[in-house]
């Protein structure tokens, strides 16, 4: 795989609302050498809709996802699908599952294909966004890439059948962070062994793309950054020779290389969760190859929210992230080190502020 195309001309198009502030769209670009193979796909996640008050939504969670849509039209070149990670609702209500289904009805693609999230689920276990979106797990090819989509926040029977006299509590208890009443996420035995069957007859130098909520790998489990049968997961994907897991949730930039697996992270459109720099028990359980970015400013809306340019550069990921100051921020995995190369573009902004640049 090489890069085939300047990165500039790629995002020609999008470039002028860069200025203008924070894209929280993903741009994943899949270059071969074949060019007649060359791909991209938008990638939008975590908006987190929550119904207040009546017919009242939380306004800056709204608005995120309907700017990013906007945004996603105006990619050039046209993406030739769109995928949105999870998290479309808060609490996992029709009203909000309705309203979020409508925002992503504009999206002007011909195909969407979407990912479940823990909010979109524990209210009901995933029934009526499976009327609005389909199965909850499944696979795809495109363009000599085979995408598989996992159900990867499932847990265990006792915790979601047993424990709460409602199905609202259960889905409170789900969406509380640091919550000890919580419990881990899994993908399971039933998917794995459906994952299992589905790669079996995929050849093992066919570039993987795996898309999941959760992370794939274990990080820091009391925030539920956590797969819990990542391992067994992770397994499955390690004889082949380019694996990528992209993943949502976290709400943060995070990459990780295990082995043949590249783990990368997109942002939310909704809030940023900060890096747990401040939280010493946290911190020591981020992924070795994790770029830390600044604690997200609480009088800067859009602070730690952006949109990332993805490319598949001889099997391994270039990630280069925009956030809300046009502060450009590329992380390269470096083959022969065994770590990433992060380099820092300051804004030509004068008047961002310091302390949103990254």
């Amino acid at each position: 795989m090489s890069k085939s195309i300047n990165r500039r001309d790629f995002l020609k198009g999008a470039g002028v609302l860069a200025v203008a502030g924070a894209l929280p769209v993903s741009m994943v670009e899949l270059a071969f050498a074949d060019s007649a193979q060359n791909f991209s796909f938008a990638y939008i996640s975590d908006a987190h809709l929550q119904q207040i008050k009546g017919a009242k939504f939380v306004n800056n969670w709204d608005r995120g996802l309907i700017r990013a849509v906007a945004e996603a039209n105006l990619l050039t070149p046209k993406p030739d699908f769109i995928v949105f990670g999870g998290d479309l609702a808060q609490l996992g209500k029709k009203a909000e599952l309705d309203h979020g289904a409508e925002i992503l009805s504009a999206l002007r693609s011909n195909k969407v294909y979407h990912v479940m999230g823990e909010h979109d689920y524990y209210l009901d276990l995933g029934q009526y966004w499976e009327k609005l979106f389909g199965p909850q797990f499944y696979s795809f090819d495109h363009k000599g890439v085979h995408f598989v989509v996992l159900n990867s926040i499932l847990t265990y029977d006792d915790w979601t059948y047993k424990r709460w006299p409602t199905a609202e509590q259960r889905m409170l208890e789900m969406a509380d962070l640091d919550n000890p009443n919580g419990s881990p996420f899994m993908v399971g035995d039933k998917q794995r062994d459906w994952l299992k069957t589905d790669l079996e007859k995929i050849n093992k130098a066919t570039p993987i793309v795996v898309i999941s909520h959760s992370p794939l790998q274990k990080i820091y489990k009391n925030w539920n950054f956590w797969t819990d049968d990542a391992e067994q997961v992770q397994a499955l994907l390690r004889p082949f020779n380019k694996v990528t897991v992209l993943y949502g949730h976290v709400h943060q930039i995070q990459y990780n290389q295990i082995g043949n697996i590249s783990f990368n992270s997109v942002m939310s459109t909704a809030w940023p969760w900060p890096y747990p720099s401040t939280y010493a028990q946290a911190e020591q359980y981020l992924p070795k190859l994790t770029v830390p970015m600044n604690r997200a400013d609480p009088f800067f809306e859009r602070d730690a929210t952006g949109w990332q340019f993805i490319n598949l550069s001889n099997g391994n990921v270039d990630m280069h992230y925009d956030l809300f100051s046009n502060t450009n921020r590329t992380v390269a995995f470096n083959t022969k080190t065994g770590e990433p190369e992060d380099t820092v573009f300051q804004s030509p902004d004068k008047h961002i502020p310091p302390q949103t640049q990254y």
